[in-house]
């Protein structure tokens, strides 16, 4: 595994390497700034990418965007220490896996990135759904109210990683019928992508957050 860290806070960087050592990681590679990040990713697509968004040369949701538009695989997560609810929504816009503190106690830092890696999209609860504003609350629950009970079981699925043929073998359904449910999801939700569904859900509490990879 290769994790790309861009953080201009070398001090931290460092004090999180010990956390990452029980992922099997083969490479961090540390910068400072988002043109070294583009550089890197250059160089080599990282499998996890852990991004400050107040980095000195240009903000880290652009930098994030720029490492999935390269690097269509890798897992994205926001590590700052900005508790704005409004970063947390514009950051699950750009399509990044989760948003963590740096204030994260270091156990449930550790159960977050694994959750990340499993497919999951993992936010604070602090920041969470609850946070979002109202207009917003009452547009994705519009939008969500037009999902059958099967349909929201099979995006809560989506919430917690899940794959074809695992949400298949769970509700007893073939790949056929959940492809089929993940499209119809996808069209009532307005979105594009598994990962945004997912994301949707997330953020409109339209399905509970897995406990496994919550962050307080």
């Amino acid at each position: 595994m290769r994790i790309l860290l861009v953080d201009d806070h070398l001090l931290f960087a460092d004090a999180i390497r010990p956390m990452l050592e029980p992922f099997g990681v083969d490479d961090v590679e540390v910068v400072t700034r988002g043109s070294e990040a583009a550089e890197a990713v250059e160089r080599k697509c990282p499998d996890l990418a852990l991004i400050d968004l107040g980095l000195p040369d240009q903000g880290g949701l652009g930098v994030g965007r720029m490492i999935l538009e390269r690097c269509p695989r890798a897992k994205v997560v926001a590590l700052t220490a900005l508790s704005d609810p409004r970063a947390v929504e514009e950051a699950l816009r750009s399509g990044f896996h989760g948003y963590l503190t740096k204030d994260t106690p270091v156990g449930r830092f550790a159960n977050a990135l694994r959750s990340i890696l499993d497919g999951q999209v993992v936010v604070p609860h602090r920041l969470g759904p609850a946070s979002v504003r109202p207009s917003e609350t009452s547009d994705g629950a519009l939008l969500a109210k037009q999902l059958t009970p099967r349909e929201r079981h099979v995006l809560a699925l989506l919430v917690q990683g899940a794959g074809s043929h695992a949400i298949a073998s769970g509700l007893g359904i073939s790949p056929n019928t959940v492809r089929t449910h993940v499209q119809t999801i996808l069209t009532k939700l307005q979105v594009h992508s598994r990962l945004e569904a997912a994301t949707f859900a997330v953020r409109h509490g339209v399905v509970e957050v897995p406990r496994a990879g919550a962050v307080r």
